[in-house]
């Protein structure tokens, strides 16, 4: 089976396509024949060994954690699901031919491989993070980085709960945001006192780790009403950092009803080769991401 490892802490360069034994489905899992797998943030900062307490990394380790692919071994105890049905969710190590996954649900009608591989960790990371922020119904939320993946799925969810968002975006992104209904802006300079002509801001999240904590609490007025998935050093500032995933199946379950619903789309910008998981991750850490990014195994 071959496989994206690494060996060593570094940058995009010590991701190898390796030779590896095919993994099997333990009790309560099942195991996929990969079909596409997603490109998070969160893969290349476990790679470059960011301290992250949610995914501990034992050397030499593979990559990934979201996946869609056709069921091939089910695991003791698993019922609702057999060999051949076509599924999407997450589990370890990914970016591989085959991968055991630990959740997932059936993909919705219409939905490609890729596609669906796209949304796991983006959309329970969406939910997490507007529940920790404590937005509600008829108020404000801003979105630091709002294009990527994750901001598409809170613009999307947010608006869908009665909320109004703001996004911040790069210039070439705008018409994007305003197409998932955002109020849009960019994040260069002046970008603070444009966000206050679009309105009162009530809770805010930052996405992308771009230095702007500071300016998010100063737009709502207290720390309590951020939260960032993207900047470690938050804590210093008073703002929540979000790492630990919630219960991914009850993300999976949410996104099949918005996704069959037609009330949650979100685009693959770029889909790369097994062959170029170090291509995808140099982009990903790039950014100014329209959607999402994936490997087709």
């Amino acid at each position: 089976m071959r496989k994206i490892a690494f060996a060593e802490f570094g940058g995009p360069e010590v991701l190898r396509l390796v030779e590896a034994e095919e993994p099997h489905a333990s009790p309560g899992r099942i195991r996929i024949a990969v079909r596409a797998a997603g490109v998070n943030p969160v893969d290349w900062r476990i790679r470059e060994g960011q301290v992250l307490g949610a995914h501990p990394v034992e050397l030499p380790a593979g990559v990934g954690l979201d996946a869609a692919g056709v069921v091939d071994e089910v695991g003791e105890g698993v019922e609702g699901v057999e060999v051949g049905d076509r599924v999407f969710g997450e589990g370890a190590d990914t970016y591989a031919e085959f991968a055991v996954l630990s959740a997932w649900a059936r993909m919705p009608e219409g939905l490609s491989f890729e596609e669906a591989a796209g949304y796991p960790s983006v959309v329970e990371t969406a939910l997490r993070v507007i529940r920790e922020v404590g937005v509600r119904p008829g108020q404000t939320l801003l979105v630091s980085g709002a294009s990527g993946g994750v901001g598409s799925a809170v613009l999307q969810i947010a608006r869908e709960r009665g909320i109004t968002v703001i996004g911040t975006a790069g210039a070439a992104n705008q018409d994007y945001l305003r197409g998932l209904g955002a109020l849009a802006t960019t994040y260069d300079e002046g970008w603070v006192e444009r966000v206050r002509h679009l309105g009162r801001v009530d809770a805010a999240l930052d996405l992308a780790g771009s230095g702007v904590i500071r300016e998010l609490v100063e737009l709502t007025g207290d720390p309590r009403k951020v939260v960032s998935i993207a900047d470690l050093g938050a804590p210093r500032l008073g703002v929540r950092f979000s790492g630990v995933a919630g219960s991914v199946p009850e993300a999976l379950t949410e996104a099949v009803d918005l996704i069959s619903r037609g009330r949650l789309h979100i685009p693959v910008e770029k889909a790369y080769a097994l062959t170029e998981a170090a291509a995808a991750h140099t982009d990903s850490r790039a950014g100014h991401t329209r959607g999402r990014r994936v490997l087709v195994v």
